[in-house]
């Protein structure tokens, strides 16, 4: 049985210290920053992505174990094993991960460990499901949970299903995190790349109201000229 502490070892021996100390400053772990006390090894993703394959089988308790790790690579590899195994998986254990997931969104505790993993499995999980749980992580008092429930609704938005997504960005308009902003403004932007009508329509309601990152990032891909009169009200 390949146990997580054996895992744990192997992502030991792949780790990079020069690597290692350009993520503790990219990922913001200095004192009162975001990801303060994060630990890394320095593994870039492709290779734990590389390293995850056919590791599916691995018992969920040494996933969960894994996820509990004081290193954030080895947090990423035990998403990537929980999404590869999801996939796999019959309806009961579906719900046993997402139910893990959940559980766990304690650890799920930077902006890439959201952003690999919500729309994978909290996504999938309830795209022909109630959605409420969505809405119950956007007003939690975790930055992480509220992150998860607006990047879950990729995996509605790549199905051509927007009316969660903007919903929940109406919810999140005057959330006090950056990174909520942005990734609020990265799912708008993906709705407007399949409806851009829908896109506007919410833009025109709200854009004096949103946060500066978050209208930038929903713009984004406009025209330059388009871009400039949202960002100077001239629409």
């Amino acid at each position: 049985m390949v146990t997580a502490e054996a895992i744990s070892a192997r992502l030991e021996l792949l780790g990079d210290p020069q690597a290692a100390r350009f993520a503790l400053r990219f990922f913001k772990t200095g004192p009162g920053e975001y990801g303060e006390g994060d630990l890394f090894r320095g593994i870039r993703v492709p290779v734990l992505r590389k390293l995850a394959f056919g590791l599916e089988g691995v018992p969920l308790p040494e996933v969960t174990l894994l996820l509990a790790s004081p290193f954030h690579e080895d947090r990423l590899f035990a998403l990537l094993l929980l999404i590869r195994r999801f996939r796999k998986a019959e309806i009961g254990e579906q719900e046993t991960i997402y139910n893990l997931y959940l559980a766990n969104t304690c650890r799920i505790n930077n902006w890439d460990l959201v952003d690999v993993s919500a729309e994978h499995i909290v996504g999938a999980f309830l795209r022909k499901r109630d959605r409420a749980p969505l809405y119950r992580l956007a007003v939690s008092e975790s930055l992480w949970e509220r992150r998860i429930a607006i990047v879950s609704t990729f995996h509605f938005i790549r199905k051509g299903e927007f009316s969660d997504t903007l919903a929940l960005a109406g919810m999140l308009l005057d959330d006090p995190e950056e990174l909520i902003h942005k990734a609020t403004g990265w799912m708008l932007r993906e709705v407007g790349k399949r409806d851009l009508p829908g896109e506007e329509a919410f833009l025109q309601r709200h854009y004096r109201r949103m946060p500066r990152v978050m209208l930038r990032y929903a713009i984004e891909r406009f025209a330059e000229e388009k871009r400039q009169r949202w960002l100077k009200g001239l629409v």
